[in-house]
């Protein structure tokens, strides 16, 4: 009875929300339409007048959801991507979930087709909801320091399209991005000796805590893209007190922020403890990765009054920046550091599994390897990056057995027909892909590990090494999206898949890798997905 009375008390709190909630959505569709320069040109479409109305798409209402997701519910000790799946199968396809404690109502759709519809028509400035802590933090908690500059991931509108006019050059472009093989790939030579040194000499597998060499090695590779800076990170003995603080507050905060965000919580009413600890989190983020970008600011600095002038292939993220905007350098150099370490050691983790679960896969992608890398300490270059179509293959796919989050975020910026239904502008809509990443009907032999389906025609053979035609091919591209799209895509997707194709290159061309252990549950679901199991990789020595 008392949980079903405070349940009540909420939701009378809840029924002010709504008001508040419903007053802000119709003020987001007339700045929405706005900034898309139309004027719901959805409603005189045929299809809106043929959909059934709003009013008419399923419902899950406030009390029901919560007493699901609080100790002794169905949903309570579930991770997010289990709970998501769960109510899919509770809920079906599409369906509305009410408002809860000061969070927005959020249509959930599980339909590739829908998730088209949401990013075909989002406008010049993506709408993307989430991140209220951190946009807190920013905006509030800590606006003495971020002045109104708050990077990317918080930030909507205009303030977000300008913040990425400036570091898309930087960022996306190819040329800019292949400047940094040479940096990155000194790191990766350090990442295979470290695993030399640390493996058992006589199973050769690394120990439980290999998962903390990994973010080692990540936050080495984008230190020296963002900073021009090795930490030394990788060296036997140098332990990084800045790095040691970051990872376990990168910890608290993928934790927190799920907890917060995605489960009912009373943060944007009373601040509890579970979001004092966060803004604390937060904190230390920004004090570490400031630190570290505080550094490099000196060196630069002493560089200049000195008449140092680098060329422009050994000028770090920051100090391309900087001839920009001190701020927005500032603040992009520690966003760096911050969304790549643990996002980028998972999708690595997920690739090292699939091939170490599939020897045939990693021995025909170590063929491709060596003919780039003949010798083991040959140096990569741009052109023979070119051409290792199997590498990314193998690691596109893993991203489908393994994915890195559970969906993406949109608000819809116009009316449009989602799933048969209505939807007005101002609605938020969260795209949950999971079902169709291990579905047959949209990725055929959808339960294996098949890089051949990410090939081009000519280059796809099927898992008897027969000639294939389109018989892999997934049948809608909306159903995997890895780094988003659109405008609001991955700033970092460049930067991503440089390091890992240079990393799992480098370890396949040294190492025979294994994993002789389970791998149910190998991953965890907070705000992205960690590992959850001891990554005891076998790294056997592969002759010259």
């Amino acid at each position: 009875m008392l949980k079903i009375s405070s349940a009540l008390r909420i939701i009378e709190r809840q029924r002010v929300l709504t008001v508040l909630f419903s007053s802000k959505s119709q003020r987001w569709q007339t700045n929405a339409a706005a900034a898309t320069g139309e004027s719901n040109p959805a409603a005189h479409d045929a299809d809106w007048e043929q959909a059934r109305p709003w009013e008419q798409v399923p419902r899950v209402n406030f009390l029901p959801l919560t007493l699901k997701m609080i100790r002794g519910g169905k949903y309570n000790k579930l991770d997010l991507s289990k709970m998501v799946m769960a109510m899919w199968e509770d809920y079906g396809d599409i369906f509305l979930l009410a408002p809860m404690l000061g969070r927005r109502a959020v249509l959930t759709t599980h339909n590739p087709k829908d998730f088209e519809v949401v990013f075909r028509n989002e406008g010049i400035w993506p709408h993307r909801p989430g991140s209220d802590t951190l946009r807190y933090h920013r905006e509030k908690h800590r606006a003495d320091f971020f002045g109104g500059v708050e990077g990317l991931i918080p930030t909507q509108g205009k303030v977000w399209g300008d913040f990425r006019s400036i570091v898309n050059p930087v960022l996306m472009q190819p040329k800019n991005v292949r400047l940094y093989f040479k940096k990155m790939s000194q790191v990766n030579r350090e990442f295979v000796e470290r695993i030399k040194a640390i493996r058992d000499p006589n199973t050769l597998e690394t120990p439980d805590n290999f998962d903390d060499y990994i973010n080692r090695w990540t936050l080495e590779s984008v230190s020296v893209v963002a900073l021009d800076k090795q930490l030394g990170l990788l060296e036997k003995s140098n332990v990084n007190e800045h790095a040691v603080i970051l990872f376990q507050a990168l910890n608290d905060f993928f934790e927190l922020t799920a907890e917060l965000e995605m489960k009912p919580s009373p943060w944007r009413i009373i601040k509890t403890p579970k979001f004092k600890k966060l803004m604390k989190a937060f904190d230390n983020i920004q004090e570490t990765t400031l630190a570290l970008v505080s550094e490099a600011l000196e060196r630069l600095e002493a560089e200049a009054k000195q008449g140092i002038q680098r060329p422009e292939n050994e000028q770090s993220v920051l100090e391309k920046l900087l001839k920009i905007d001190k701020k927005v350098a500032t603040v992009m150099a520690m966003d760096m550091l911050m969304a790549g370490v643990d996002t980028t050691s998972s999708t690595f983790v997920g690739a090292l599994l699939s091939l170490a679960k599939n020897p045939e896969k990693q021995e025909k992608l170590r063929e491709e390897v060596m003919r780039i890398l003949p010798n083991k300490d040959s140096e990569f270059t741009e052109a023979s990056m070119k051409n290792v179509p199997y590498l990314r293959a193998c690691i596109k796919e893993s991203q489908r057995i393994y994915p890195l989050i559970i969906g993406n975020g949109r608000t819809t910026a116009r009316d449009c027909v989602l799933s048969g239904y209505q939807v007005p502008a101002g609605t938020f809509v969260s795209m949950i892909p999971l079902g169709c990443l291990k579905n047959d009907s949209y990725f055929p032999r959808a339960g294996e590990f098949l890089p051949e389906r990410w090939l081009r025609p000519d280059l796809r053979v099927d898992a008897e090494g027969n000639g294939s035609d389109n018989a892999l091919k997934l049948t809608n591209p909306f159903a995997f999206l890895p780094f988003g799209f659109g405008p609001r895509m991955c700033v970092g997707k460049r930067i991503v898949d440089m390091e890992l194709e240079l990393g799992i290159a480098r370890i396949i061309r040294n190492f025979k890798v294994e994993f002789n252990h389970p791998t149910e549950n190998a991953f965890r679901s907070v705000l992205i997905n960690i590992p959850n199991i001891p990554l005891n990789f076998k790294f056997t020595d592969i002759s010259n």
